[in-house]
């Protein structure tokens, strides 16, 4: 009994620690990290003319990872206090105060620079000047609009759409038609899936004080207008692979079938504007993605 108190303390710091590394993954957003690894993934390997060497595209896609989750890092150290008045992110690190915004802004800064000098060093100067441009428009137009306009949604549309194209880039060393295809994929994309997040949190960003559409227009007249217009705009994009020859006739079909499917919930979500419809149109947004890199890449 008498080593009781000397083992006890002995273990908070094993939980310290394990609550501190947990709350350093957490800052760069794991779960869209993820998304980002299996674009940039995509995108390179889309992009190769030659055999595919795995270590190279292993190479871009870790800078890919590290310059989203950097700035994902620093764009939680700009709006802590935006964070800390929504339901859904006042418990994340910064604004629940369990790491300071000093000691997440070196890791920030940390992670996006080694990204950059691992693209710069491993793939080519058109990647690491996609990568460049990633934060600065994230982290230096886009999360500061996002208190001013509700334009600040097409406009992170662009650095989201940007991972796919650094991906192509690195392995062929330019953008091309096929990179632009892809980038236009993923940046149509976006727009729905957005739209039904701003519904279905249009209270937190209230309260945040972000000028979303719903919020300006509580509505939602022109959210759903929104939503259906870029998905509409997305149908053809997307089957735009297998014109170009990224892609062949598989990819077509299943494109084409799941662009109707993602048209016909936008519509449904733009007539009742309800909860319930702008839930179905998310989670098949988050269903749509994965699905159409996952066949583009084995109709290749």
């Amino acid at each position: 009994m008498k080593n009781a108190p000397v083992e006890l303390a002995q273990g908070i710091p094993d939980a310290r620690r394990s609550t501190t590394l947990s709350d350093y993954i957490s800052l760069t957003k794991p779960r869209l990290n993820l998304l980002v690894v299996l674009t940039s993934a995509a995108g390179y390997y889309l992009g190769v003319t030659g055999p595919l060497n795995l270590a190279e595209m292993a190479k871009a896609v870790a800078g890919t990872a590290l310059v989203a989750g950097g700035s994902a890092v620093l764009n939680q150290v700009y709006e802590r206090d935006t964070d800390a008045r929504m339901r859904r992110t006042r418990m994340r690190p910064l604004p629940d105060q369990r790491m300071a915004a000093p000691e997440a802004t070196i890791y920030g800064v940390v992670m996006s620079v080694a990204g950059l000098a691992t693209l710069a060093w491993s793939t080519n100067w058109v990647a690491a000047t996609l990568a460049l441009a990633t934060i600065a428009l994230y982290l230096f137009v886009y999360t500061p609009m996002k208190r001013t306009s509700n334009l600040s949604t097409l406009v992170g549309a662009v650095p989201g759409a940007l991972p796919a194209v650094i991906g192509w880039s690195a392995a062929r060393g330019d953008i091309a038609i096929g990179g632009w295809t892809l980038f236009a994929i993923v940046f149509l994309w976006q727009i729905p899936h957005f739209m039904a997040i701003a519904w279905m949190y249009r209270d937190d960003y209230r309260a945040a004080g972000f000028p979303m559409l719903p919020v300006v227009e509580p509505d939602g007249l022109r959210t759903g207008q929104q939503a259906l217009l870029y998905a509409a705009a997305l149908l053809p994009v997307s089957i735009g692979p297998s014109v170009v020859g990224i892609a062949g006739w598989a990819y077509f079909w299943l494109a084409l079938v799941l662009g109707i499917a993602l048209l016909v919930l936008s519509a449904r979500f733009a007539r009742s504007r309800t909860d319930k419809a702008a839930r179905e149109l998310f989670f098949a947004s988050i269903i749509y993605l994965p699905l159409i890199w996952a066949v583009m890449v084995l109709d290749h």
